[in-house]
């Protein structure tokens, strides 16, 4: 699929029942040796390629890494506990997953001597001063969530420069597509669908101008393969598309896709909310030579296909 996927290599990755890790499976799995830990709170056992071997577990638990009784190459870090409202109501039950799990992993893959390419956040700059955001932007995370994931952000570099380990965090800014199932903590492309294709009125926060930019799983997966490949290690990158669109007009996108008769009807703004968020991938560009190659209308037809055959009737 990717010109620049592993190949012959031992890979773990954890979280690999959820949406990012499921497809990233589902792209390793013909070439690699695939071991798959999760502890199935969010992901779903349909997401585990039949080829891979699944380790259930929760990364947590002491001796839950070492459970590949094997040799591990690559580690892909896709587990974590990924709700910004969670992080606020449990911020220490979030600390606990998100960095004291990533920390074990780190050590993990020193024993190893394995890459490990690390999910990290745009949630990790807080309230942009400028877009599009640079990865040297300031970072001032407002929740528990964004100040776990800038904590093993670093903590990869760190690892590198101390240690000489592999790593690459990858900034993820909003990641949709296939597999992405609405939900409290999904993504607003998800419940918008939803709401749109069950004929419910769409419900945009506040007056819909804020921006996002959304990337489509497919080239959010490109981007680990690259990471995973790639020279360029001990950085992080932003994964983005380098481009937004308002929430409101992406209420209208979804309701244009789906020919649906649900209304827009705008609902209170939610406090805290970013107003605006927009990646520079220059650096993932040059030195990962990653491309986003699905455009927001396409990603969104996609997802909407996917929906209609796995949610109607």
């Amino acid at each position: 699929m990717h010109t620049h996927s592993p190949t012959d290599q031992s890979i773990l990755i954890t979280g690999g029942a959820g949406f990012i890790g499921g497809h990233l499976a589902e792209t390793l799995t013909a070439d690699n040796t695939l071991h798959i830990l999760d502890n199935l709170t969010t992901g779903k056992r349909t997401n585990i390629p039949q080829a891979a071997t699944f380790h259930e577990g929760d990364i947590r638990d002491d001796g839950a890494l070492t459970q590949p009784d094997t040799a591990t190459d690559l580690l892909f870090h896709e587990a974590a506990l990924v709700s910004v409202a969670r992080s606020t109501e449990a911020p220490v039950a979030s600390h606990d997953i998100n960095v004291d799990a990533t920390l074990s992993l780190l050590e993990y893959a020193r024993t190893q001597d394995a890459r490990v390419v690390l999910a990290s956040s745009a949630a990790i700059y807080g309230h942009p001063s400028t877009t599009p955001i640079s990865e040297t932007h300031s970072k001032e995370p407002t929740s528990p969530y964004g100040l776990d994931k800038l904590t093993i952000d670093h903590y990869a570099r760190l690892y590198h420069n101390l240690y000489d380990l592999q790593t690459v965090a990858l900034r993820y800014f909003n990641v949709y597509g296939p597999g992405q199932v609405a939900g409290d903590y999904s993504g607003v492309i998800s419940v918008f669908i939803d709401q749109a294709l069950s004929g419910e009125d769409i419900t945009v926060h506040g007056d819909g101008q804020q921006t996002r930019d959304f990337v489509f799983i497919d080239d959010v997966v490109q981007a680990n393969c690259k990471a995973a490949t790639t020279d360029a290690v001990g950085e992080a990158y932003n994964i983005g598309t380098g481009e937004s669109i308002t929430i409101r007009d992406l209420a209208e996108l979804i309701q244009d896709i789906t020919d649906t008769n649900s209304d827009i009807v705008h609902t209170d703004a939610r406090t805290g909310d970013i107003k605006h968020s927009e990646a520079d991938i220059s650096k993932a560009r040059t030195q990962l030579d990653y491309e986003p190659s699905v455009s927001i209308r396409e990603g969104i037809e996609q997802t909407i296909d996917w929906y209609r055959n796995h949610h109607e009737g």
